[in-house]
Protein backbone atom coordinates (compact mmCIF):
# COMPACT_ATOMS: atom_id res chain seq x y z
CA UNK A 1 0.00 0.00 0.00
CA UNK A 2 1.61 3.79 -0.74
CA UNK A 3 2.49 5.97 1.44
CA UNK A 4 -0.24 9.06 2.02
CA UNK A 5 1.16 12.08 0.06
CA UNK A 6 3.16 14.58 2.86
CA UNK A 7 1.62 17.66 3.77
CA UNK A 8 2.55 21.14 3.84
CA UNK A 9 3.72 22.14 7.08
CA UNK A 10 1.18 24.82 8.15
CA UNK A 11 1.53 28.35 9.14
CA UNK A 12 -0.13 27.25 12.53
CA UNK A 13 2.44 24.41 12.98
CA UNK A 14 5.29 26.77 12.15
CA UNK A 15 4.42 28.69 14.90
CA UNK A 16 4.28 26.53 17.03
CA UNK A 17 7.34 25.13 16.16
CA UNK A 18 9.33 28.40 17.43
CA UNK A 19 7.29 29.78 19.76
CA UNK A 20 10.30 29.16 22.68
CA UNK A 21 12.23 31.18 20.55
CA UNK A 22 10.18 34.87 20.17
CA UNK A 23 12.10 36.21 23.27
CA UNK A 24 15.67 35.48 21.90
CA UNK A 25 17.01 39.04 20.94
CA UNK A 26 18.81 37.11 17.77
CA UNK A 27 18.70 33.46 15.67
CA UNK A 28 21.22 31.62 13.87
CA UNK A 29 19.85 29.42 10.91
CA UNK A 30 22.00 26.91 9.82
CA UNK A 31 21.71 26.68 5.76
CA UNK A 32 23.45 24.58 3.61
CA UNK A 33 20.92 24.64 0.65
CA UNK A 34 19.33 21.21 0.74
CA UNK A 35 15.72 20.53 1.47
CA UNK A 36 15.24 20.35 4.98
CA UNK A 37 17.71 23.82 6.24
CA UNK A 38 15.79 25.59 3.08
CA UNK A 39 12.11 24.93 4.61
CA UNK A 40 13.66 25.57 8.00
CA UNK A 41 14.90 29.31 6.73
CA UNK A 42 11.29 29.83 5.13
CA UNK A 43 9.27 28.68 7.92
CA UNK A 44 11.41 30.77 10.11
CA UNK A 45 11.27 34.07 7.97
CA UNK A 46 7.55 33.76 7.61
CA UNK A 47 7.24 32.94 11.08
CA UNK A 48 9.22 36.01 12.16
CA UNK A 49 7.75 38.59 9.28
CA UNK A 50 4.33 37.58 11.86
CA UNK A 51 5.44 39.39 14.84
CA UNK A 52 5.57 43.01 15.42
CA UNK A 53 8.65 42.02 17.99
CA UNK A 54 11.35 38.99 17.52
CA UNK A 55 14.70 37.92 16.93
CA UNK A 56 16.66 38.74 14.53
CA UNK A 57 17.24 36.11 11.84
CA UNK A 58 20.93 35.67 10.00
CA UNK A 59 20.87 32.32 7.96
CA UNK A 60 24.42 30.94 7.87
CA UNK A 61 26.09 28.66 4.88
CA UNK A 62 28.95 26.57 5.91
CA UNK A 63 30.62 26.13 2.42
CA UNK A 64 33.03 22.87 3.51
CA UNK A 65 34.84 23.40 -0.45
CA UNK A 66 34.09 19.37 -0.35
CA UNK A 67 32.24 20.12 -3.77
CA UNK A 68 32.56 22.11 -6.58
CA UNK A 69 28.63 22.70 -6.52
CA UNK A 70 28.87 23.90 -2.92
CA UNK A 71 30.22 27.44 -3.84
CA UNK A 72 27.01 27.36 -6.12
CA UNK A 73 24.24 26.20 -3.66
CA UNK A 74 25.69 28.87 -1.05
CA UNK A 75 25.30 31.44 -3.87
CA UNK A 76 21.36 30.02 -4.44
CA UNK A 77 20.62 30.33 -0.29
CA UNK A 78 22.27 33.48 -0.81
CA UNK A 79 19.41 35.06 -3.23
CA UNK A 80 16.53 33.08 -1.76
CA UNK A 81 17.74 34.69 1.47
CA UNK A 82 17.80 37.68 0.23
CA UNK A 83 14.29 37.61 -1.35
CA UNK A 84 12.68 36.51 2.23
CA UNK A 85 14.52 39.48 3.71
CA UNK A 86 17.03 37.91 5.94
CA UNK A 87 20.96 38.64 5.59
CA UNK A 88 23.12 35.92 5.18
CA UNK A 89 26.49 34.76 4.58
CA UNK A 90 28.66 32.28 3.58
CA UNK A 91 31.63 30.99 5.88
CA UNK A 92 34.44 28.61 4.30
CA UNK A 93 36.05 25.24 6.13
CA UNK A 94 39.69 26.36 5.03
CA UNK A 95 42.38 24.16 5.27
CA UNK A 96 43.86 20.44 4.80
CA UNK A 97 40.82 18.04 5.37
CA UNK A 98 41.46 14.22 6.76
CA UNK A 99 41.60 11.52 4.63
CA UNK A 100 39.69 9.69 7.41
CA UNK A 101 36.68 10.39 9.77
CA UNK A 102 35.74 13.42 7.37
CA UNK A 103 32.12 13.64 8.51
CA UNK A 104 32.97 14.07 11.95
CA UNK A 105 35.68 16.57 10.77
CA UNK A 106 33.24 18.14 8.61
CA UNK A 107 30.59 18.54 11.34
CA UNK A 108 33.03 20.23 14.41
CA UNK A 109 34.26 22.61 11.90
CA UNK A 110 30.81 23.34 10.57
CA UNK A 111 29.39 23.64 14.16
CA UNK A 112 32.75 25.48 15.02
CA UNK A 113 32.35 28.39 12.44
CA UNK A 114 28.55 28.19 13.32
CA UNK A 115 29.06 29.36 16.98
CA UNK A 116 31.70 31.91 16.19
CA UNK A 117 29.29 33.46 14.07
CA UNK A 118 26.65 33.52 16.70
CA UNK A 119 28.77 34.83 18.95
CA UNK A 120 29.61 38.30 16.37
CA UNK A 121 25.77 38.79 15.99
CA UNK A 122 25.37 38.20 19.99
CA UNK A 123 23.09 35.23 19.05
CA UNK A 124 22.86 32.34 21.88
CA UNK A 125 21.02 30.20 19.70
CA UNK A 126 21.83 28.30 16.65
CA UNK A 127 18.75 26.30 15.02
CA UNK A 128 19.55 23.20 13.03
CA UNK A 129 16.89 21.72 10.55
CA UNK A 130 17.50 18.28 12.21
CA UNK A 131 14.16 15.93 11.09
CA UNK A 132 12.45 12.76 12.54
CA UNK A 133 14.32 11.10 10.00
CA UNK A 134 17.48 12.24 11.24
CA UNK A 135 16.51 11.52 14.58
CA UNK A 136 15.52 7.91 13.86
CA UNK A 137 18.92 7.25 11.91
CA UNK A 138 20.44 8.29 14.76
CA UNK A 139 19.04 5.89 17.01
CA UNK A 140 19.83 3.11 14.80
CA UNK A 141 23.32 4.41 15.05
CA UNK A 142 23.53 4.69 18.31
CA UNK A 143 22.17 1.13 18.65
CA UNK A 144 24.84 -0.53 16.29
CA UNK A 145 27.65 1.63 18.57
CA UNK A 146 26.33 -0.17 21.59
CA UNK A 147 25.22 3.13 23.17
CA UNK A 148 23.73 3.26 26.72
CA UNK A 149 20.46 4.59 27.78
CA UNK A 150 21.58 8.00 27.77
CA UNK A 151 22.92 7.63 23.72
CA UNK A 152 19.94 5.98 22.83
CA UNK A 153 18.27 8.90 23.80
CA UNK A 154 19.42 10.51 20.70
CA UNK A 155 19.14 14.29 19.83
CA UNK A 156 17.38 16.30 21.56
CA UNK A 157 15.69 19.91 21.00
CA UNK A 158 17.98 22.07 22.83
CA UNK A 159 21.34 20.99 23.67
CA UNK A 160 24.58 22.96 25.05
CA UNK A 161 26.45 23.76 21.46
CA UNK A 162 29.55 21.24 21.59
CA UNK A 163 32.58 23.11 22.94
CA UNK A 164 30.84 26.92 22.89
CA UNK A 165 29.75 27.70 26.29
CA UNK A 166 27.14 29.45 26.59
CA UNK A 167 25.48 28.73 22.96
CA UNK A 168 22.75 26.57 22.29
CA UNK A 169 21.69 24.21 19.34
CA UNK A 170 18.18 24.14 18.70
CA UNK A 171 16.45 21.28 16.71
CA UNK A 172 13.01 22.89 16.06
CA UNK A 173 12.16 20.48 13.18
CA UNK A 174 13.18 17.31 15.20
CA UNK A 175 9.59 16.02 15.16
CA UNK A 176 8.67 16.82 11.27
CA UNK A 177 9.28 14.41 8.68
CA UNK A 178 11.09 15.25 5.96
CA UNK A 179 8.36 14.35 3.93
CA UNK A 180 6.40 17.12 4.92
CA UNK A 181 9.29 20.13 4.79
CA UNK A 182 9.79 18.78 1.08
CA UNK A 183 6.21 19.18 0.30
CA UNK A 184 6.14 22.51 1.80
CA UNK A 185 9.05 24.15 -0.50
CA UNK A 186 7.54 22.02 -3.36
CA UNK A 187 3.89 23.74 -3.09
CA UNK A 188 5.51 26.75 -3.85
CA UNK A 189 8.23 26.03 -6.32
CA UNK A 190 10.89 26.62 -4.13
CA UNK A 191 13.93 24.68 -5.27
CA UNK A 192 16.43 23.15 -3.20
CA UNK A 193 20.07 21.59 -3.91
CA UNK A 194 20.10 18.06 -3.88
CA UNK A 195 24.03 16.48 -2.03
CA UNK A 196 24.94 13.34 -3.60
CA UNK A 197 26.42 12.38 -0.36
CA UNK A 198 23.97 12.20 1.38
CA UNK A 199 23.13 8.53 -1.04
CA UNK A 200 27.08 7.55 -0.82
CA UNK A 201 27.24 4.77 0.70
CA UNK A 202 30.87 4.71 1.72
CA UNK A 203 28.68 6.42 4.88
CA UNK A 204 27.06 4.51 7.41
CA UNK A 205 24.39 7.32 7.48
CA UNK A 206 23.44 6.90 3.96
CA UNK A 207 24.21 3.08 4.17
CA UNK A 208 21.15 3.12 7.00
CA UNK A 209 19.12 5.54 4.91
CA UNK A 210 18.42 3.36 2.34
CA UNK A 211 17.36 0.60 4.76
CA UNK A 212 15.13 2.55 6.41
CA UNK A 213 12.15 1.91 4.00
CA UNK A 214 12.58 -2.09 4.62
CA UNK A 215 12.41 -1.35 8.31
CA UNK A 216 9.13 0.81 7.70
CA UNK A 217 7.63 -2.07 5.98
CA UNK A 218 7.92 -4.44 9.12
CA UNK A 219 7.14 -1.72 11.33
CA UNK A 220 9.85 0.39 12.65
CA UNK A 221 9.60 3.69 10.67
CA UNK A 222 11.44 6.38 11.93
CA UNK A 223 7.87 7.66 14.10
CA UNK A 224 8.17 4.55 15.98
CA UNK A 225 12.23 4.85 16.48
CA UNK A 226 11.41 9.09 17.34
CA UNK A 227 8.87 7.45 20.02
CA UNK A 228 11.42 5.24 21.51
CA UNK A 229 14.13 8.56 21.51
CA UNK A 230 11.70 10.40 23.61
CA UNK A 231 10.86 8.09 26.23
CA UNK A 232 13.90 6.70 26.77
CA UNK A 233 14.99 10.27 27.22
CA UNK A 234 12.29 10.35 29.83
CA UNK A 235 13.61 7.31 32.03
CA UNK A 236 17.14 9.41 31.23
CA UNK A 237 16.22 12.15 33.18
CA UNK A 238 14.67 9.72 36.40
CA UNK A 239 17.85 7.72 36.11
CA UNK A 240 20.08 11.32 36.50
CA UNK A 241 17.62 12.31 39.33
CA UNK A 242 18.31 8.92 41.14
CA UNK A 243 22.10 9.85 40.86
CA UNK A 244 21.78 13.38 41.96
CA UNK A 245 19.85 11.50 45.18
CA UNK A 246 22.58 9.18 45.19
CA UNK A 247 24.97 11.47 45.55
CA UNK A 248 24.05 14.20 47.95
CA UNK A 249 24.04 11.12 50.24
CA UNK A 250 27.21 9.49 49.96
CA UNK A 251 29.01 12.71 49.56
CA UNK A 252 26.94 15.90 51.05
CA UNK A 253 28.25 19.11 49.41
CA UNK A 254 29.43 17.07 46.43
CA UNK A 255 29.25 19.68 43.28
CA UNK A 256 31.36 20.87 40.39
CA UNK A 257 34.83 21.34 41.16
CA UNK A 258 35.01 19.00 44.05
CA UNK A 259 38.13 17.00 44.28
CA UNK A 260 38.62 14.58 45.59
CA UNK A 261 35.45 12.46 46.04
CA UNK A 262 35.09 10.49 48.60
CA UNK A 263 32.31 7.84 48.43
CA UNK A 264 31.84 4.98 51.11
CA UNK A 265 32.48 1.87 49.37
CA UNK A 266 29.25 0.03 50.57
CA UNK A 267 27.24 2.56 49.95
CA UNK A 268 28.00 2.24 46.22
CA UNK A 269 27.42 -1.43 45.88
CA UNK A 270 24.41 -1.27 47.49
CA UNK A 271 22.69 0.89 44.61
CA UNK A 272 21.41 -0.38 41.49
CA UNK A 273 24.34 -1.13 39.31
CA UNK A 274 22.82 1.63 37.00
CA UNK A 275 22.64 4.46 39.68
CA UNK A 276 26.49 3.21 40.83
CA UNK A 277 27.99 3.78 37.12
CA UNK A 278 26.38 7.01 36.88
CA UNK A 279 27.84 7.91 39.78
CA UNK A 280 31.58 7.04 39.65
CA UNK A 281 31.17 8.06 35.96
CA UNK A 282 30.09 11.68 37.02
CA UNK A 283 33.09 12.02 39.31
CA UNK A 284 35.58 10.58 37.00
CA UNK A 285 34.32 13.64 34.41
CA UNK A 286 34.20 16.20 37.19
CA UNK A 287 38.17 15.81 38.30
CA UNK A 288 39.27 13.90 35.33
CA UNK A 289 40.81 15.88 32.15
CA UNK A 290 39.40 13.56 29.26
CA UNK A 291 35.85 14.49 28.66
CA UNK A 292 33.06 12.14 29.67
CA UNK A 293 34.24 8.65 30.17
CA UNK A 294 33.26 5.79 27.64
CA UNK A 295 30.25 3.62 29.16
CA UNK A 296 32.57 0.22 28.36
CA UNK A 297 35.58 1.44 30.03
CA UNK A 298 33.31 2.69 33.21
CA UNK A 299 31.40 -0.99 32.99
CA UNK A 300 34.97 -2.76 32.87
CA UNK A 301 36.42 -0.39 36.00
CA UNK A 302 32.97 -1.01 38.13
CA UNK A 303 33.39 -5.06 37.54
CA UNK A 304 37.23 -4.89 38.55
CA UNK A 305 36.20 -2.83 41.72
CA UNK A 306 33.43 -4.99 42.91
CA UNK A 307 35.15 -8.13 42.59
CA UNK A 308 38.16 -6.34 44.51
CA UNK A 309 36.22 -5.00 47.17
CA UNK A 310 34.80 -8.76 47.72
CA UNK A 311 37.95 -10.16 47.43
CA UNK A 312 39.56 -7.63 49.48
CA UNK A 313 42.41 -6.85 47.64
CA UNK A 314 43.97 -3.81 46.61
CA UNK A 315 42.13 -1.83 43.51
CA UNK A 316 43.72 1.65 41.80
CA UNK A 317 43.00 2.42 38.05
CA UNK A 318 43.08 5.13 35.91
CA UNK A 319 40.61 6.34 33.66
CA UNK A 320 39.78 9.04 32.08
CA UNK A 321 42.63 11.05 33.82
CA UNK A 322 41.13 10.28 37.00
CA UNK A 323 42.66 7.41 39.52
CA UNK A 324 40.13 5.45 41.26
CA UNK A 325 41.14 4.18 44.39
CA UNK A 326 39.67 1.57 46.58
CA UNK A 327 40.98 1.82 50.73
CA UNK A 328 39.97 0.39 53.84
CA UNK A 329 38.35 -3.22 54.28
CA UNK A 330 34.72 -4.48 53.44
CA UNK A 331 33.43 -2.58 56.03
CA UNK A 332 34.81 0.48 56.70
CA UNK A 333 35.94 0.74 52.72
CA UNK A 334 36.17 4.22 50.90
CA UNK A 335 36.46 4.92 47.11
CA UNK A 336 38.29 7.49 45.72
CA UNK A 337 37.97 9.29 42.83
CA UNK A 338 40.89 11.55 41.93
CA UNK A 339 42.62 13.94 39.48
CA UNK A 340 45.53 11.78 37.78
CA UNK A 341 48.95 13.28 38.09
CA UNK A 342 50.18 15.27 35.22
CA UNK A 343 52.05 12.90 32.75
CA UNK A 344 56.46 13.32 33.07
CA UNK A 345 57.57 14.53 29.91
CA UNK A 346 60.36 12.77 27.99
CA UNK A 347 63.80 14.37 28.44
CA UNK A 348 65.51 15.42 25.03
CA UNK A 349 68.14 13.28 23.58
CA UNK A 350 71.28 15.50 24.06
CA UNK A 351 73.98 15.33 21.56
CA UNK A 352 77.70 16.17 21.78
CA UNK A 353 78.25 20.21 22.17
CA UNK A 354 79.94 20.27 18.66
CA UNK A 355 78.07 18.35 16.78
CA UNK A 356 76.20 19.86 14.13
CA UNK A 357 72.45 19.05 14.42
CA UNK A 358 71.84 16.83 11.21
CA UNK A 359 75.79 15.15 11.22
CA UNK A 360 75.32 11.52 11.01
CA UNK A 361 76.23 9.42 14.20
CA UNK A 362 79.35 7.62 12.41
CA UNK A 363 80.76 11.07 11.76
CA UNK A 364 80.64 11.98 15.24
CA UNK A 365 84.20 11.67 17.37
CA UNK A 366 84.65 8.62 19.07
CA UNK A 367 84.75 8.78 23.24
CA UNK A 368 88.22 8.80 24.77
CA UNK A 369 89.59 5.34 25.50
CA UNK A 370 87.17 3.69 22.81
CA UNK A 371 89.72 3.24 19.98
CA UNK A 372 92.03 1.84 22.41
CA UNK A 373 89.56 -0.42 23.74
CA UNK A 374 89.08 -1.90 20.31
CA UNK A 375 92.69 -2.90 19.43
CA UNK A 376 92.74 -5.00 22.31
CA UNK A 377 89.64 -7.17 21.45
Amino acid sequence: MPAPEASSVTPAEAAALFSDLIGAPALVLAVSGGPDSTALMVLAARWRATLKRGPALTAITVDHGLRPESRREAADVARLAKKLGIPHRTLRWTGKKPKSGLPQAARQARYGLLAGAARRLNARHVLTAHTRDDQAETVIIRLMRGSGLTGLAAMQKTSDMPEAGGIFLVRPLLDVPKARLIATLRAEDIPFADDPTNRDTAFTRARLRGLMPRLAEEGLDAARLALLARRLKRADLAIEAAVDRAMSELMPGSGVGQEPFVFDAAGICQLPDEIALRLLGRAIATVGIEGPVELAKLETLKAALDAARMTGNAFRRSLAGAIVTLTGDKIGGKIVVERAPARRKARPKTRPKNQPKNQPKSLTKARPGRAKRRKTR
